[in-house]
């Protein structure tokens, strides 16, 4: 097992250190002849015994940073051809970065990692196998693939000595138990301050914008990139010119040890604050007045009469009803003897009627 304790000696972090302070600034004016390099602004040497954790995106803390400062990391490397061109895109412009190496890849690309380190870069490392979502495994099973990971880059520099105690998660899947047992170890966990997404499928545009983007809202911090990816070289260069004409400055970190001093720093510098906003100082101008959206006039629909059709009255023929005179029947006083009654006149005799004289030339029938 690989334990990185601070008391170990680090000669190389120790002699970068002493190179970057003697030249500061002149080392952009100074790379390979070309005065518009970015360079590195400057080296600090932390303690991972007193900050174990690092980068926002997972932890409270973050690299003691300035104003427009910028720390370079790549992921999952080496793989040739395209570490190879991010290496020679670095030296170009005489900026140095973290790699955090796959112990696997370590094993079949060591002089990529041995050029690397070589070149003044930090080397850290990213577990052995860098398994899909390793932090599913048990824990003893995680320790272990990152442990061998240790072992693998350190073989692979030929220095076990020459590895920065940095270590990142893979997919940044990490466990407590997991953290304690590197913070044992004398490791630190970097995790980062904002990505440029390269690892899915968008083309080297998109990685700038969304770097720069990034970069820009916080205003410093940890940018994640991997140097395995055809579309992160093909944004890198335009990503430092892009850097170098904002003003940012690149930032190399090593780690502290007896024969490294850590540079000093307060307690707040490793925390991120938000972005100040800048205040104008004189009266802002006043912004048109937002023109509403033109609103289309109302337009009454005609309104149909329906003709009123009347309805035929039917009269219903009155039928009156027949009126029933009842005879009015006088009463008579109790005293007054009733009118007497009318003589019955007996009807009149009928009169004898004599047959008619039969017709001359009648034929006389005789009843016999």
């Amino acid at each position: 097992m690989n334990n990185f304790s601070i008391a170990r000696p680090v000669v190389a972090g120790a002699l970068l250190l002493v190179l970057f302070a003697a030249r500061g600034g002149a080392q952009a004016a100074d790379c390979n002849g070309n005065p518009d390099a970015l360079g590195t602004g400057r080296v600090i040497a932390v303690d991972p015994s007193e900050h174990g954790r690092i980068g926002t995106m997972q932890y409270p803390e973050t690299l003691p940073l300035r104003d427009h400062e910028i720390v370079l990391t790549f992921d999952d490397g080496p793989l040739p051809p395209n570490t190879n061109k991010v290496l020679d895109i670095l030296a170009s412009q005489c900026v140095k970065a973290t790699f955090f190496i796959v112990g696997r890849m370590a094993h079949e690309f060591p002089s990529l990692v041995r050029r690397a380190q070589r070149e003044g870069h930090s080397i850290g490392t990213h577990s052995q196998t860098h398994a899909p979502k390793l932090w599913k495994l048990p824990a003893a099973d995680m320790e272990s693939d990152i442990d061998e990971g240790i072992a693998s880059v350190g073989t692979a520099l030929g220095d076990p000595q020459a590895l920065a105690p940095f270590f990142r998660f893979p997919g940044l899947g990490h466990k407590p138990e997991v953290e304690a047992h590197l913070a044992s170890e004398g490791v630190m966990v970097w995790s980062a301050d904002f990505p440029a997404d390269d690892w899915t499928r968008i083309g080297p545009k998109q990685v700038l914008s969304r770097a720069l983007e990034r970069l820009e809202r916080k205003g410093k911090g940890v940018l994640l990139l991997h140097d395995i990816h055809p579309r992160t070289v093909q944004a890198l260069p335009e990503l430092l010119a892009e850097l170098k004409k904002r003003h940012y400055t690149v930032v190399h970190v090593v780690a502290a040890g007896p024969n490294q001093l850590k540079t000093p720093t307060d307690p707040q510098e490793w925390v991120l604050p938000p972005k100040p906003t800048v205040t104008a100082a004189v009266k802002p101008p006043v912004k048109p007045a937002t023109k509403m959206p033109a609103v289309k006039p109302a337009v009454a629909k005609p309104v149909v009469a329906k003709p009123v059709v009347a309805k035929p009255v039917v009269a219903k023929p009155v039928v009156a009803k027949p009126v029933v005179a009842w005879p009015v029947v006088a009463k008579q006083s109790p005293l007054t003897p009733p009118a007497p009654r009318a003589a019955i006149t007996p009807p009149a005799p009928r009169a004898q009627v004599t047959p008619a004289a039969a017709p001359a030339g009648t034929p006389q029938v005789t009843p016999q």
